[in-house]
């Protein structure tokens, strides 16, 4: 260094300062940002409105818990900042509106479960994704549209009017080339997993794609079948569905109604004319059919009307439309329920057997 002019020694000692200060910033600065994004202390009870769930934790982990936080339709960035800071998400909303600045893809609507505690960036990263809360809903078979609508609306997956709109829509029955207007039949019953809020159409769609995906798996000759005759072979199991209760008499009570069928005698299915008192009417399910209930004028009423319905009246099963595609061959042309109980019919040849079995009794809805 003695060597060295004092020139230089300066402008060594002055890069090394600015080095120093250089570096002492930009730890400074890390340690800033480390800090902001770093999650805040939560008391108990100081959480706001946000809806708080214990979750499991090993005995060497942090204790956590469960944030169930609403991002609502529309709402800007800079609102959500400020929400999760003032329920004490968020160490910082100014820190939240850099890192919106630097992600500048959108934040998603709609109810996101965040672990607490969590980074800001990892709650950032969650509502960019857009991986929402997924509430589970179980479709019964033998379903109708009504019914499937006020299931998903009473938790808040859609409303049941926007559902019924979509499941009615004339556009949407063409994209499946089904016969006439609506999807009653073809929204196949199992269990689906949706985000709060969801459209109503996207619904509707992810169970007529599982249909089509189900009968396939049935029996490949149901997928490739004309949209006309795979449209009687639903009409046909959505009766069977409402009939049977023994899972072995489905396949014996579809080959009574194709030999009624075949013979040209009316289906006189229970199943229809409840089917017109609960869902056309808007009445209440009856226990016993009387006799003017079976008087009904309505295309769908099976007692007045030979041939199958105008389309069906709920939502088949399994059982059902393997029933209705591979019917057993039989004499029968009458079945009558006769153990309410197990729900065992007895079936039939002659209308005088029939009419010896006992009473008229309707399956019990779903």
């Amino acid at each position: 260094m003695k060597n060295i002019p004092e020139k230089i020694k300066r402008l060594i000692k002055f890069a090394a300062f600015i080095f120093g200060l250089a570096l002492f910033t930009v730890l400074v600065l890390t340690g800033v940002l480390i800090y902001l994004n770093s999650p805040p202390v939560l008391p108990a009870g100081e959480r706001g409105q946000a809806a708080l769930r214990d979750s499991s934790a090993t005995e060497t982990a942090v204790p956590q818990k469960t944030v169930i936080f609403e991002v609502r339709k529309g709402e800007s960035a800079r609102s959500v900042g400020q929400r999760l800071a003032d329920e004490g998400l968020i160490r910082n909303r100014y820190f939240w509106a850099l890192l919106c600045r630097i992600n500048k893809e959108h934040i998603k609507s709609g109810n996101f479960s965040i672990v607490i505690p969590s980074s800001q960036l990892a709650i950032h990263n969650l509502l960019v994704s857009g991986k929402q809360i997924l509430q589970r809903v179980t479709i019964p078979e033998g379903f109708t549209l009504k019914k499937t609508a006020a299931l998903v609306e009473s938790i808040n997956i859609c409303p049941a009017e926007e559902f019924l709109l979509a499941a009615t829509d004339p556009a949407t029955a063409a994209r499946y080339s089904i016969p006439g207007t609506i999807m009653e039949g073809y929204l196949y019953p199992d269990t689906y997993f949706f985000p709060q809020g969801y459209s109503a159409e996207r619904v509707v769609r992810a169970m007529a794609d599982n249909f089509f995906s189900r009968i396939g798996e049935i029996d490949e000759t149901l997928a490739v079948m004309p949209p006309e005759e795979l449209n009687k072979t639903v009409i046909l199991a959505s009766i069977i569905e409402r009939e049977y209760r023994l899972g072995e008499e489905a396949p014996v009570m579809a080959g009574v109604f194709f030999n009624r069928l075949r013979i040209g005698m009316a289906l006189q299915s229970c199943a229809t004319v409840e089917y017109v008192i609960t869902e056309i009417q808007n009445r209440p399910h009856p226990e016993v059919l009387s006799a003017r209930d079976i008087e009904i004028y309505d295309p769908y009423n099976t007692y007045i009307h030979p041939g199958l319905p105008p389309g069906p009246i709920c939502v088949p099963g399994k059982v059902a439309l393997m029933a209705a595609f591979s019917p057993e061959k039989n004499p029968y042309l009458y079945f009558r329920l006769i153990d309410r109980s197990s729900g065992k019919h007895y079936f039939s040849e002659t209308l005088d057997d029939h009419i010896r079995a006992g009473s008229l009794y309707l399956k019990s809805r779903p």
